[in-house]
């Protein structure tokens, strides 16, 4: 489910920069794949996902796409593709359409919804 504020957001981004917006765009559908019942919201300039609870993030940067994990320190990597170092987050850049399959992009949108859904019980 989106909201008008996702949309405005989406169709900017198509206008400015029409390489990220495809990114983004395969990004939302990969989401809806693991939640179907995924809800967007705009918030720190990017699209923030909920399922219920807040799980992950996408974000247009103006040379590369970055999926944001909230809780990203505690996710699995065994494909070495996580960035960052704080106590908390980590993300995985995106340049191409082709990382998203390259980086595993799923199975750490999958392990992020399953975190954020044992966090929340």
């Amino acid at each position: 489910m989106s909201d008008q504020k996702v949309e405005q957001l989406i169709h900017d981004l198509q206008l400015t920069h029409p390489d990220l917006h495809a990114i983004v765009q395969a990004t939302r559908t990969l989401v809806r794949s693991v939640a179907p019942k995924v809800t967007e919201r705009v918030m720190y300039g990017g699209i923030l996902f909920a399922a219920p609870g807040q799980f992950c993030g996408v974000f247009a940067y103006s040379a590369h796409v970055s999926m944001e994990f909230g809780q990203g320190a505690e996710l699995k990597d065994p494909h070495r593709v996580l960035e960052g170092s704080g106590k908390f987050r980590r993300h995985i850049k995106l340049q191409t359409l082709a990382d998203l399959e390259a980086k595993h992009l799923q199975d750490y949108i999958a392990q992020a919804l399953r975190l954020s859904a044992g966090s929340s019980t």
